[in-house]
């Protein structure tokens, strides 16, 4: 036995307690996920297999007390991680940096802190590719776009220009920390819950012809645009269990298909996906004991094959990403018009302006009642000055070129940012948004989309409510402009004005005003103090109707009939414009901001009750065992096992082939490993099972143990070859009776008694002592690869990770070997 067959790679000293999770390892990378808590709070960092830690995450929750990371899944491309939460939540974060992308919404029933359920586990599984050869090839790179669909329209439509990121935003410590060093505190989601909610796929901002905006630390390079996309997570299922039986299912890891409820008191130990989008789930049940079934749940989602569910998903991302860019539009119009926590507003310069004249003729002429309008409009009228005004006109503090310059110029832009804004921002997301929802308009129509649960009424009233914000912004547009021209001329009278207070010539050696007198007057009566344009983000929802803004016609068809006969006969009886009555407009609210939230959340009802259709049409086919209450009958009490560890191999033939590890209680001949290699068919009505037992371990070509010789012994990993086990068929019959893999392990420890089977020595290939873990227990993370092999250590007091090389070759055709995370005392 070798006793230096493990390279060390690293050897790190942890300042506080840290753990292993099943799924540390990633996949694909030399790479591993480490959980510390500090202060209360869960952090999770990402280390190089040579020791490096590149990026470090705090958790902070709303709730009372910290999140705790329950555990972790990788992206079948390997760029992001999806993290599992207690209080129930799940994140997303990139493998670069650790920032978090995307908060996924959870289905919970309303309970207490204390009755929440418990996020078990998370999986995130790649959906099998199948080869589908097409008799013409795509020439024209539709790229799965049907030609006239609302998609394929968009494609041909500029690119609307992108708007400030605020999740971009970094703070100083990040600008000014060295890479690597910094920890970086888990963004808050800042989008409303309206937003955040809605179901979406991964964000494709061209489907949606919207541009995209590049922060300062992204740099373009050469050729990028031609590199070829990685569409591994397409199609893929992230799933994640609690222990109340409910399974949160996620498309392309983004897109909420909703919960499903396979029973109470239970929950999923493992999952796996075959190729014809079947997911297959270990139960545990706990009750009064805990029982995991050796047959798995099936749930079979025969719509997630079709395309209507992903043609639906794209339209809902489309929507929420037009709908979320309008929102942050009509965001930005009302910051420049009244201001936000950073930036002041054009509305409130005017009032300013006029409380400092109203101050002057109060504090310093001693007017009990000042009214600074009536000396405004006596000026403006008769071009003569009261003594306030005069005062006013000619102080340099508040009459100053460059106080005008700032006026003008604030006032000026922000007048133009509503009327470019609103004419080519808002108004074509809103018209894309229009063409979006007449498509899912058509679709509620179809027998195809049936299980979609698209309510053709709730349609109906979001595009009435997109009109309506198109009409409104296009008002907004012309008044703006309209605006903009009476302010004008109003700082070109108060330029005169002071101009001529100031001046020390004669009056008639004055540039001529250039101002008109009635747009003034009309500027300081509507525009100075109160502004029109303050209806479009105040007041309730606007319910107009669009023929609340037409012509009224009095007249029939006859009478029109016979006008144009004696226009024909005599044009120069045709007067324009004829005598009709205008409508009155002022009557009608027009608040952009209330319009466009109560679209979002029209849109956002309909697609989040659309997004649940893969999970109303699963079929669920529940495992024998399915009572929490099972009993396990055995001929004397057995403690449970310590722990238990399977690796799951599917074929395409409704069938799979399980390795089961199991642990045995330690009892006074000493403890065992049973090993349980079983073949099993699901989904057919004549099963043949197979199950054959060794007293040892299975796993691959080698497995890895943790091992200690006496209790205060040093620890020691070590390889196993069980190339040479045998194993020994239990019978069909055995099988038949045997439901829980606890059962298994019993019924093996009760053959074994009746000297029926006999544990044979572990056959160690190569082992090292374990160093520093003579004290505590010991928690090992093995990641197998092709061509590798390398195990991760950790010791309960969190101060020692130990990564070790492990020579040997993986079997290519057999891929990677499963994760093992355990807290072993002693296997024997």
């Amino acid at each position: 036995m070798d006793s230096d067959a493990f390279i060390s790679l690293a050897n790190i000293r942890l300042p506080t307690s840290s753990r292993l999770l099943p799924s540390s390892w990633c996949p694909d990378k030399d790479l591993f996920l480490l959980v510390s808590r500090s202060a209360g709070r869960d952090k999770l960092s990402l280390w190089k297999m040579q020791g490096a830690k590149k990026w470090e995450v705090t958790f902070d929750s709303d709730q009372p007390g910290a999140k705790e990371v329950v555990d972790v899944a990788w992206s079948p491309d390997g760029t992001s991680i999806a993290v599992a939460h207690h209080p129930p939540a799940i994140t997303l974060h990139t493998i670069e940096d650790g920032r978090q992308q995307i908060l996924l919404p959870i289905d919970l029933p309303q309970a207490s802190a204390s009755k929440m359920p418990r996020l078990k586990g998370i999986w995130w599984t790649q959906s099998p590719r199948r080869q589908t050869r097409s008799t013409m090839p795509d020439l024209f790179k539709r790229r799965n776009v049907i030609t006239g669909s609302a998609h394929s329209i968009l494609r041909g439509q500029p690119l609307l220009d992108p708007l400030h990121d605020e999740l971009q935003a970094l703070s100083s410590s990040e600008l000014f920390a060295f890479q690597g060093s910094s920890t970086r505190t888990a963004a808050k989601n800042s989008q409303p819950d309206v937003i955040s909610s809605w179901p979406s796929l991964t964000p494709d901002l061209l489907a949606a012809s919207l541009k995209q905006a590049k922060s300062g630390k992204q740099v373009s390079r050469p050729g990028e645009e031609f590199d070829e996309s990685n569409e591994a997570n397409t199609g893929s299922s992230l799933v994640a269990s609690d222990h109340a039986g409910n399974s949160h299912c996620f498309l392309d890891g983004r897109y909420s298909l909703g919960s499903l409820s396979l029973g109470e008191s239970c929950f999923a130990t493992s999952l796996h996906q075959d190729s014809e989008r079947t997911l297959l789930l270990f139960m545990t049940f706990s009750s009064d004991g805990t029982v995991t079934s050796l047959d798995p749940c099936l749930v079979r989602l025969p719509f997630l094959q079709m395309r209507y569910l992903r043609d639906l998903a794209k339209v809902s991302s489309s929507t929420k990403e037009l709908t979320w860019y309008a929102m942050r539009v009509v965001k930005e119009m009302r910051a420049a018009w009244f201001g936000s926590d950073t930036q002041s507003g054009a509305r409130e310069l005017g009032p300013k302006w006029l409380r400092a004249f109203e101050a002057r003729q109060r504090d310093q002429f001693g007017e009990l009642e000042p009214n600074p309008m009536v000396d405004l409009t006596y000026l403006l009228v008769t071009g003569r000055t009261s003594d306030p005004l005069s005062d006013y006109l000619g102080s340099g503090e508040q009459m100053s070129e460059r106080g005008i310059l700032k006026w003008d110029q604030t006032v000026s832009e922000a007048l133009v940012k509503l009327r470019d804004y609103s004419e080519k921002r808002l108004i074509p997301a809103c018209q894309r948004i229009h063409l979006l929802l007449e498509e899912t308009l058509g679709w509620s129509q179809l027998p195809e989309y049936a299980f979609c649960a698209l309510k053709t009424d709730d349609i109906r009233t979001s595009l009435t409510l997109a009109r309506s914000i198109i009409i409104c912004a296009s008002w907004l547009g012309a008044t703006a402009r309209r605006e903009l021209i009476r302010f004008r001329d109003f700082l070109n009278w108060v330029r005169y004005e002071i101009a001529r207070a100031n001046s020390t010539t004669d009056v008639h050696a004055l540039p001529p005003p250039r101002h008109d007198p009635l747009e003034v007057n009309d500027y300081l009566m509507s525009g100075l103090v109160v502004s029109s344009i303050d209806r479009w983000f105040m007041g309730p929802v606007p319910h107009f109707s669009e023929d609340d803004l037409r012509i009224p016609n009095t007249r029939d068809l006859e009478t029109s009939i016979q006008v144009a006969r004696e226009t024909l006969e005599n044009p120069r009886s045709f007067s324009w414009p004829p005598n009709v009555k205008m409508q009155d407009l002022s009557r009608l609210d027009r608040n952009l901001d209330a319009l466009m939230q109560e679209l979002a959340t029209h849109c956002q009802k309909i697609f989040s009750e659309a997004s649940k259709t893969a999970l109303r049409s699963a079929v669920v086919v529940p495992p024998p065992l399915t009572i929490p209450e099972h009993a396990v009958e055995k001929p004397a009490p057995i403690e449970a096992p310590a722990f238990i560890r399977e690796q799951t191999i599917l074929s395409s033939e409704h069938s799979f082939l399980q390795y089961l590890a199991i642990q045995t209680p330690h009892a006074s001949e000493g403890s065992h490993l049973c090993l349980l290699r079983m073949t099993r068919q699901y989904g057919v009505s004549e099963s043949r099972d197979e199950t054959a037992v060794a007293i040892l371990q299975c796993l691959r070509q080698d497995m890895i143990v943790v091992y200690r010789l006496d209790d205060p012994g040093p620890t020691f990993i070590a390889t196993v070859d069980y190339a040479n086990v045998n194993y020994r068929s239990l019978g069909s019959e055995t099988v038949r009776d045997i439901k829980s893999r606890e059962e298994a392990m019993n019924d093996v420890l009760q053959r074994m008694r009746n000297g029926e089977l006999s544990p044979v020595p572990l056959p160690i290939n190569q082992t090292r002592a374990l160093s520093g873990c003579r004290e505590g227990r010991v928690t090992l993370s093995v990641n197998g690869r092709v061509g590798r092999r390398v195990a991760c250590v950790l010791d309960d007091a969190g101060l020692i990770l130990e990564v070790l090389d492990m020579e040997g070759e993986v079997d290519e055709e057999e891929g990677d070997i499963s994760q093992i995370s355990e807290t072993a005392d002693a296997t024997s």
